[in-house]
């Protein structure tokens, strides 16, 4: 047998924030009987929903998904951990004759397994952290982007100066080996162990601004305000890792007293274009994605069939679907 063929199938769709993916990927799950991991590194956080635009129960029509409130907000959740779980949900998943869907917008995590990138064990070094911590404590998180700037300035181009961890995390990689984290990341193989097929999400940037916008009022509205002052009645600080995430920093400080309520709205949106526009440059560099326009928000399913056609094309090749299944 062809060891390609031997390759279990992977399908990923990924694009930035509030683009979309969320109803095209329940559709494209019930078409192929697929079962969906969610690629996004917040979701992972119980209580933590509004803010996360995390998907209801009702919404998921009967498609099972996983790495969906498996943690805790004080507790970390990693690219490797991500990667370790889902090397045994993508074989358990195929197991059971479903077909394993990544769907999120994280572009390491979902490139991380995708094409099994190894990571170097370069150990820790908590003395170096803390530093680094106190540093932005004292002098604020964009001191501390700039100091990634001045020594890997790829990865601060990627990262968003209140990604507090990771930033940290990069220093700490330079710190530790002298090696940039973005020049490891360059030299991954990007071969992957599966049938792979990457469909990305794309629109006209002003209307994802307009929709990005919106999307956050209607969490306005929803309740962002009460989800974030449940969370720090709990006990969980802004200076947590999840914490840290758009929606919960903003919204935090507000309520802290030390920002008015306007003035968080604007800085969070603000935010979050700026994320969209990192998230879209990052998968602009992944290789082998087939990109789907969805800017015509008037002729959304003909945006179902299109993305089906690539699903069927790619993987299923060998058996007869039609858009209509």
């Amino acid at each position: 047998m062809n060891p390609a063929v031997e390759k279990p199938k992977l399908l990923v769709l990924v694009g930035p924030t509030a683009v979309g993916k969320t109803a095209i990927s329940i559709e494209i799950a019930r078409r192929f009987g697929a079962e969906i991991i969610s690629g996004d590194s917040m979701q992972v956080y119980r209580g933590m929903n509004i803010g996360t635009a995390k998907i209801r129960p009702e919404e998921m029509k009967g498609i099972p998904h996983h790495l969906i409130d498996i943690h805790s907000p004080d507790e970390p959740f990693s690219v490797a951990e991500f990667q370790q779980r889902c090397r045994a949900l993508i074989p358990d998943i195929a197991s059971r004759g479903k077909l394993p869907f990544i769907v999120g917008g994280t572009g390491l995590y979902v490139e991380s397994v995708s094409y099994e990138f190894q990571f170097s064990e370069n150990g820790a070094d908590e003395a170096f952290r803390q530093e680094q911590t106190d540093y932005a404590l004292q002098n604020g998180a964009q001191a501390l982007h700039d100091r990634l700037a001045a020594v890997d300035p790829e990865s601060a181009t990627r990262l968003h100066p209140n990604d507090q961890r990771r930033i940290i995390r990069a220093l700490e990689v330079y710190h530790m080996t002298g090696v940039k984290l973005s020049d490891q990341l360059s030299r991954q193989m990007k071969q992957s162990p599966y049938q792979l097929c990457i469909v990305g999400l794309t629109m006209d940037r002003e209307m994802l601004y307009k929709r990005i916008e919106a999307r956050i009022d209607q969490m306005l509205e929803e309740g962002l305000l009460e989800e974030v002052q449940h969370l720090l009645d709990q006990g969980y600080t802004p200076g947590m890792v999840a914490m840290q995430g758009l929606g919960y920093k903003e919204i935090a400080a507000h309520l802290s007293g030390g920002v008015p309520l306007q003035e968080a709205v604007v800085l969070l949106k603000r935010d979050t274009r700026r994320f969209a526009k990192r998230q879209l440059s990052w998968f602009r560099h992944m290789q082998d994605i087939h990109w789907v326009d969805v800017s015509d928000t008037n002729h959304s399913e003909q945006h179902i069939d299109k993305v089906y056609d690539i699903v069927a094309g790619n993987l299923y090749r060998d058996r007869e679907y039609t858009s209509t299944t």
